[in-house]
């Protein structure tokens, strides 16, 4: 099987500016995405998508392959990871003669993932043939649980979401609360053809969930994520 890794980095943040490029613990948030790709090793080749050429230099100091810079129309708020993972394949496969069975995407905001995680999503890809993508997941928190997810009428009276079960009737302990998951934005993974079976899209029909210690866990989105995940990630290095 052979695995392309892609990085997708796009320079519109909005919400933290230049978030891409912007010192994380004395380096490029960027750069820690870069550094855990290129040391799990697992990629026949390991490339960068991005619009913006500041992000792009980064990207190339840093040792991972820009062969292109995103068209801009790939670069808007509500463009699809499908759209920008599509244009990557196909610009490999017209201009490098470089077609890949499996997709592993990374993504800079989730600077938590370790090259372990890489090595091991890898290896399902290689060991097992029942599904065709793959999704990083970590436990959610007993009390955050969808079991103990509540609505309010219009009085104000509290009921689960899904059935109106009453609150006598939940389960109150949250360790007695069944596991769930969450995607963690750490690691996805696809089949190529997935993009290519008629629903153009990256998910295909069956997704292995690749469990993750919540500590892993890290996506930066707002301003208190950034804060949260600095926190977190001094401690996950003290670990190391």
């Amino acid at each position: 099987m052979k695995i392309l890794g892609i990085i997708t980095a796009r320079g519109g943040s909005k919400r933290v500016p230049h978030k891409n490029v912007k010192e994380f613990l004395r380096k490029p948030l960027l750069a820690w995405t870069i550094e855990v790709g290129k040391e799990a090793g697992v990629f026949d080749k390991f490339i960068l998508s991005t619009d913006n050429k500041e992000i792009a230099e980064v990207g190339e100091k840093y040792g991972v392959e820009v062969p292109f810079i995103r068209p801009n129309k790939l670069a808007g708020d509500t463009t699809g990871s499908s759209e920008v993972v599509k244009h990557a394949i196909e610009w490999l496969k017209e201009n490098e003669n470089y077609e890949a069975d499996w997709i592993i995407v990374l993504e800079p905001s989730s600077p938590g993932r370790q090259a372990k995680h890489i090595k091991e999503v890898a290896k399902l890809i290689q060991e097992r043939d029942d599904f065709d993508s793959i999704t990083g997941v970590s436990e959610v928190p007993g009390h955050f649980s969808h079991l103990k997810q509540l609505n309010s009428d219009d009085k104000g009276v509290v009921t689960r979401v899904g059935d109106n079960s009453i609150l006598r009737n939940l389960i109150h302990r949250n360790q007695d609360v069944p596991k769930s998951f969450f995607i963690n934005s750490a690691i996805y993974a696809f089949k190529t053809k997935n993009l290519y079976n008629g629903n153009n899209g990256l998910w295909g029909n069956s997704t292995y969930g690749y469990i993750m210690d919540e500590k892993y866990a890290l996506d930066i989105d707002t301003p208190d994520d950034w804060i949260i995940a600095e926190v977190k990630m001094k401690k996950l290095l003290k670990e190391q």
